[in-house]
């Protein structure tokens, strides 16, 4: 029996020694030779197979990992810490090869060593983020340079064409650990990482790198944490810009590069969020510049150094505008159906808001204009029309498709602490304005401004229609369609003041209307026979919209 286990174990061998022997069968019979005493022979078998079979066969780790189990079974500390060491070379995730290594070193009476293995695995929590668009091979080369050296979480942020993003996909789906997270659309840069930083459930060190980088060493990310002491809000390259993200040679704004940047995402959230811009990291920069708190991002001089255009790079490559220069540009200044712009409303809305919310946002010709007077602003629109909503998320930062009443928790983060809500004619199509009110009052930062435009139901020709029994919606009609609520100056101003805001600004818009006289006459003399003021009355069928400022009281 014994000389018939001893040639079965000597074709193992053999077989092991031609790399033509099975994972399955090495480990039965490695086991099957723990089990009865016998671990040199276990170990020698773990070793011939590991010589021999190629670099590339799946779970070599584990074989590494059993290896060293019994070197360690017999003593043999130095082998199995070797062992152990490979094995999270190839497996850099295999968390029980980390903690026997760990409990290896600390009976070893190397406890200074163990703790770097365990500052390590925090190191590999560290969550990263990517913002893709229209590059399939650049998210490949990116996804396959950390899978290379590190087993950390990747968010994969994708704003390209659907036919692109489902060639992306699979690149994404095969390394683990890696969620891909499609729009549709192109969501850009900025609005990219905002997205990550308002919806996904991440707290402490995140890690942010452009999709065109490739790791080549490992260090970087250990480099970065060390450097991300508590209360910071980020570590990277820093450079000196102008107030349009452009570089000067000192002075200006330091302007922390996204392009490898880590961060602590709770301290982000304190200030203003990465916008649409070409230098997307502007809001937050300047809000750091202006609180006397740019103690708060550190440089970090080989982040510097591998950003050159010609480096000794030391751990990543970066060729900077990679998916720009695929792609054509950053596709920022694209034209609107609607060429007109509500101009009165727009001169209301204050030029150095930091976040703006438009309820009705339309196409975003709106948005578009006034990013262009104010080009660091957090741009959310709310557009419940699917066509204008798709149009509008090329000028916004932020678009939700989505019916004005419908409150998600989503919505809610992007609109909180806005300084200025934006209701081009959407008070009188909502179903409860004063709770609609009320709700956007008390998310608002102090000091926030409502700036809108609502029709006039007391204008002149309302009031014909009305006593002609002839009230339409549409066409020539006095009401728009979807319009479910009338307002006069009396009933806006007392539902403003009901839901906590007091008006500070505006005026009205009138046309020049010459066959209106007569029915103001008539008007009058209504107003007469009513025992109202003839005049007020006249006047206040005058306006086609009333455009109203208005500030939480």
């Amino acid at each position: 029996m014994a000389d018939n286990a001893n040639r079965a174990h000597d074709e193992l061998l053999q077989q092991a020694g031609a790399g033509t022997l099975s994972l399955e069968a090495l480990f039965n019979e490695a086991g099957a030779l723990t089990g009865a005493g016998n671990a040199a022979a276990a170990i020698a078998l773990y070793r011939a197979w590991l010589d021999h079979a190629p670099a590339g066969t799946g779970l070599r780790f584990a074989a590494r990992f059993n290896l060293a189990l019994a070197l360690s079974g017999t003593g043999d500390s130095a082998g199995a810490e070797q062992q152990y060491r490979l094995a999270l070379e190839e497996n850099p995730g295999f968390a029980q090869a980390r903690q026997n290594l760990e409990l290896l070193l600390e009976q070893g009476g190397r406890g200074a060593e163990a703790q770097q293995l365990r500052d390590q695995a925090a190191v590999e929590q560290i969550p990263i983020v990517t913002v893709s668009y229209n590059s399939p091979d650049l998210i490949d080369a990116l996804l396959a340079s950390i899978r290379r050296l590190y087993p950390n979480p990747v968010y994969v942020i994708d704003g390209s064409h659907p036919d692109i993003a489902a060639r992306i996909r699979p690149v994404a789906e095969q390394y683990a650990g890696v969620r891909f997270i499609p729009f549709g659309y192109n969501i850009h840069h900025g609005p990219g990482m905002s997205w990550a930083i308002n919806n996904l459930d991440l707290h402490g060190p995140v890690l942010f790198l452009d999709s065109d980088v490739e790791v080549l060493r490992r260090g970087f990310l250990e480099s970065l944490r060390e450097a991300l002491t508590p209360g910071l809000y980020g570590v990277g390259s820093l450079q000196y810009v102008n107030e349009l993200g452009q570089p000067l040679e000192n002075d200006g704004y330091l302007y922390l590069h996204p392009a490898c940047m880590l961060c602590d995402i709770d301290v982000m959230r304190q200030w203003p969020l990465p916008i649409k811009h070409g230098a997307p990291m502007m809001p937050p920069m300047v809000a750091l510049h202006k609180a006397g708190r740019s103690d708060l991002i550190r440089n970090m001089p080989w982040v510097q150094n591998d950003f050159g255009k010609t480096p000794e790079r030391i751990f990543i490559k970066h060729d900077w505008m990679g998916t720009v220069t695929r792609t054509g540009g950053y596709h920022y200044d694209l034209p609107v159906a609607t060429q007109q712009v509500d101009e009165q409303l727009l001169a209301l809305v204050p030029t150095d808001a930091i976040k703006v919310v438009e309820a009705g946002c339309g196409d975003g010709s709106f948005a578009k204009a006034y990013k262009a007077r104010n080009p660091l602003c957090d741009y959310t629109g709310i557009e419940p029309a699917r066509a204008a909503a798709d149009q509008a998320r090329a000028h916004c930062d932020f678009v939700f498709n989505e019916d004005f009443d419908h409150d998600s928790p989503q919505r809610q983060v992007y609109t909180s602490n806005a300084d200025c809500w934006v209701l081009p004619g959407t008070l009188d199509r909502l179903d409860d304005p004063a709770a609609w009110l009320t709700r956007i009052r008390g998310s608002m930062r102090p000091g926030a401004t409502l700036v809108a435009s609502v029709r006039n139901a007391q204008h002149w020709r309302t009031q014909v229609q009305l006593n002609a029994g002839n009230l339409q919606y549409g066409g020539d009609g006095a009401l728009l369609p979807g319009q479910r609520h009338l307002f006069t100056r009396g009933t806006l101003l007392r539902l403003l003041q009901k839901t906590g805001f007091r008006v500070t600004g505006g005026g009205a818009r009138m046309a020049d209307e010459p066959e209106r006289e007569p029915y103001l006459t008539a008007l009058r003399a209504l107003a007469a026979v009513g025992g109202g003021d003839p005049d007020a009355a006249v006047q206040d069928a005058l306006p086609l919209h009333y455009l109203l400022v208005a500030v939480a009281a």
